[in-house]
């Protein structure tokens, strides 16, 4: 994984809302609709579409249009590569 790459994924789960929001996804072990993330995380929908889509460019969760909604899920392949660069850091 590239340091540029690293740099913004870490940058993406510096936020409070954004690890909720990973955390909600990663919990609900399948696809979640943007509604449902909504409903849990008390913020604005613009507030709250501007977090999942810095969640997206960072690779961190995978999105999927269903019809008029749009679904998520964890990126696990990018969270695993993740992991295992900072991993190189554990004594």
């Amino acid at each position: 994984m590239d340091l540029k790459k690293v740099e913004r994924i870490s940058k993406a789960l510096g936020d409070p809302y954004r690890l909720k929001i990973m955390d909600m996804v990663k919990k609900q072990n399948e696809w979640m609709q943007c509604s449902c993330i909504a409903s849990e995380v008390k913020l604005a929908q613009s507030t709250i579409s501007h977090h999942i889509n810095q969640l997206v460019d960072a690779d961190l969760l995978i999105a999927e249009k269903d019809g008029r909604n749009v679904q998520y899920r964890v990126n696990k392949a990018v969270m695993s590569e993740y992991v295992q660069f900072l991993n190189v850091f554990s004594v």
